[in-house]
């Protein structure tokens, strides 16, 4: 069988190769080597025999490169980031996307399943309950809200405190510019791939972390900005007062998630949460990290806010456990891998000074006028 991993040099993207050839299944990457992310040019970590690629998802010569004799497709491919360039969002993820099934269309390309990265940034600011109405898909938290440092969210009608809830494939909600690429990206990929007879899957991943993830990109990822920080002595900031609470996968258990959704055919044409079903604070992992690495340095907590956060967001993975996925890595077996692999690579300048000041400069982190502190206990 012949595969291709759309994004195949990246993080996600570069294990799922290393799976395919595991499967003895030839494969080739398209990837675009985005500076951000790999401003060294290829990694050294992409597997030897995989056919590569460089271009861009956006351009129609390089998917019909790309998809010569394909069988399967792994759309990993995907701009993230926290800066506001809300037209790369949609022109990478949505119209890359819908320009892959074009060109299958077009040259009546057999390619016979499609697996597609979505993100649990489609829920937005998430699943609560009301004790009086209910459950409540609650708008973004507004700028008036954030800066009086009011994190917690309440119930629109009644005012009462929201209790988070578990997210469920079925109620989303979307708001700031890169959820929003992502749920179009979805639907254009499940409807199109149902029109066009091609079985599609799009797996919801909650904050994947583990070897590879580039230390670069300084813009977001909790994993390597802290990890970074802590390298260099300083300590890990945290936005709002550290208690919303995230969920946490292991690479090795999103790859197994892709592989199992592409040889079951009860997964075609659904959307399926990756992640570990269990919520971590960010202060709580801060602490977990700096253990980790050895280090007592505790995180600070300056009264700022990153704006288009959720507050809390913590999937709810049955869906995919009803087709016998379940995680099996830890928290701690995340933290532990990441750092192995951080230690050993050389890393010539460190780019997250750089990044707050130019998320600040753009508005993106703002304060809350508090001031910095230590965080408690």
């Amino acid at each position: 069988m012949k595969v291709l991993v759309t994004g195949g040099a990246g993080f996600i993207g570069s294990h799922l190769v290393d799976a395919v050839i595991g499967e003895n299944w030839e494969v080739t990457v398209l990837d675009n080597l985005e500076p951000r992310v790999h401003p060294t040019g290829t990694p050294q970590f992409l597997h030897p025999n995989a056919r590569f690629v460089r271009g861009d998802v956006r351009n129609y010569a390089d998917w019909i490169r790309a998809l010569e004799g394909v069988d399967v497709v792994f759309h990993q491919a995907a701009y993230q980031d926290y800066m506001p360039d809300y037209s790369k969002f949609f022109h990478s993820n949505v119209v890359g996307t819908s320009l892959m099934y074009e060109v299958i269309r077009e040259h009546k390309l057999p390619v016979r399943k499609i697996v597609v990265a979505s993100s649990q940034a489609v829920y937005g600011e998430g699943q609560y309950q009301c004790g009086v109405h209910g459950l409540a898909l609650p708008g973004a938290r507004s700028p008036e809200q954030m800066a009086r440092a009011e994190w917690d969210l309440r119930c629109a009608r009644c005012r009462n405190p929201l209790t988070v809830q578990l997210l469920e494939e079925q109620h989303t909600n979307p708001y700031n510019p890169y959820a929003l690429s992502k749920y179009s990206q979805e639907l254009v990929a499940l409807r199109l791939g149902r029109l066009l007879g091609i079985p599609t899957v799009a797996l919801r991943y909650s904050i994947t972390q583990g070897p590879r993830q580039s230390p670069y990109n300084a813009y977001s990822g909790i994993c390597r900005i802290f990890t970074s920080r802590l390298l260099n002595n300083e300590p890990p900031m945290v936005y709002e007062d550290g208690r919303q609470l995230r969920d946490y996968v292991h690479v090795s258990d999103v790859v197994r998630a892709n592989m199992l959704v592409l040889k079951d055919a009860r997964a075609d044409f659904e959307a399926f949460n990756v992640g570990s079903g269990a919520g971590t604070t960010v202060l709580e992992y801060a602490r977990l990290l700096s253990q980790t690495l050895g280090t007592d340095i505790r995180p600070v907590v300056p009264g700022k806010y990153r704006f288009g956060d959720n507050r809390h967001s913590v999937s709810s993975i049955q869906k995919l456990r009803a087709l016998g996925w379940a995680p099996q890595k830890t928290l701690l077996d995340i933290l532990q891998d990441y750092a192995n692999w951080r230690r050993s690579f050389v890393l010539e300048g460190e780019f997250y000074q750089k990044a707050d000041k130019e998320m600040e400069k753009s508005g993106i982190v703002r304060a809350a006028g508090s001031q910095l502190s230590q965080a408690d206990g």
